[in-house]
């Protein structure tokens, strides 16, 4: 464990080791779906949001399940879009709200991508951690997603 001049736990490479290594498994993963010609990983992660959604999100939920801007997401499913992965559909009651639903085709590509994704998952990351290290992590990482849930800003204790 990396500490302070004080003997303390340094809160910065906690933070720095996150960031390492959710970039270089990304970028791993990445690599072998393209490897493998299935779908770039970001539309994996719309369309897996969207299947486990039930097969739809409103366009801002969706936004806030995946790891990417809004503005990225919408050209995301814009891409999706024409190349019939997804459809957007408006709101019967509400004007307003549209959402992104997942087509026969979508989730076509998603089942012909997971393999390729979960064994990325486990040879880039879950290998290198034991199952209690699995635990602690899936733990920790959700309290600090659960603390920022609804704005998007830290909720204080």
């Amino acid at each position: 464990m990396t500490t302070d001049k004080a003997g303390r736990p340094d809160p910065i490479a906690a933070w720095r080791s996150m960031l390492l290594a959710h970039s270089r498994a990304l970028r791993a993963i990445e690599s072998e779906l393209e490897a493998a010609g299935t779908i770039p990983l970001t539309w994996y992660d719309v369309l897996l949001e969207l299947n486990g959604a039930g097969g739809r999100l409103r366009m801002q939920e969706l936004g806030d399940r995946v790891v990417l801007s809004r503005t990225r997401v919408s050209r995301l499913v814009d891409d999706l879009e024409r190349r019939n992965l997804v459809v957007r559909r408006p709101d019967d009651t509400d004007g307003r709200v549209t959402y992104a639903t997942i087509t026969a085709d979508g989730k076509k590509m998603l089942r012909a991508a997971a393999p390729v994704y979960r064994q990325g998952i486990e040879h880039h990351f879950t290998r290198h951690l034991t199952d209690d290290e699995q635990q602690i992590i899936a733990a920790a990482l959700t309290r600090v997603v659960e603390a920022h849930q609804s704005t998007g800003e830290p909720r204080r204790r």
